[in-house]
């Protein structure tokens, strides 16, 4: 899962959140030095992100993909997944997207002493495109998988992966949907575990 679907995952804890966004920027046991929440965030970004792994709906959806982008197809499915969520976010939440994204970008902001040195450069991009935000739309996951794209140094073509979306919208929709109610669940007795380890 891509950005949007780990910060909702985290429930309304502040600090968790910040650890689950962080997370991918966090090796081995380093995730030690930070506070205990945002530890535990850490450590469900990661739990959440085998489970998104191995799960059989997320590989129907990178199977579609794999030929033309190999081994870059999962990141994609992240972006597009994150692209569902968005789009459909009133099912989801009853605070508008827009608010939800402000809040988060708040909290990056109250905390930024904490925050490591990869994510404090990635802020101000994040903040000015509003990134949660532009999930919702197409030309938006056009715009990220341009950016991704041109960080692979155009290796990866994924910019062109919004051809593959526009085909098999609707497989790619029905796939996030299914499997996002299974990965709540799945976060939320996963959450429950980590506080009872680290408490």
């Amino acid at each position: 899962m891509n950005y949007l679907a780990h910060i909702y995952l985290s429930g309304n804890n502040k600090m968790l959140t910040i650890g689950n966004f962080i997370a991918d920027g966090i090796r081995g046991k380093k995730y030690k030095t930070y506070p205990i929440e945002v530890q535990k965030g850490i450590l469900l970004h990661r739990q959440i992100d085998t489970f998104t792994d191995a799960h059989p709906t997320v590989r129907q959806s990178t199977k579609r993909l794999h030929e033309n982008y190999g081994h870059y197809s999962g990141i994609i499915v992240d972006i597009l997944y994150d692209h569902f969520l968005a789009k459909n976010w009133s099912k989801y939440s009853d605070v508008p997207l827009e608010d939800y994204a402000e809040n988060f970008y708040q909290i990056l902001t109250d905390n930024i002493e904490i925050l490591p040195q990869r994510i404090l450069k990635m802020i101000p991009h994040l903040i000015s495109g509003n990134w949660l935000l532009s999930y919702a739309t197409k030309e938006g996951i056009a715009k990220v998988l341009d950016g991704m794209n041109k960080r692979t140094k155009n290796r990866s073509q994924m910019n062109l992966a919004t051809k593959e979306l526009d085909l098999f919208y609707d497989e790619f929709e029905a796939e996030f949907t299914s499997f996002f109610e299974e990965l709540i669940t799945f976060s939320e007795e996963k959450l429950i575990q980590i506080n009872q380890e680290l408490s």
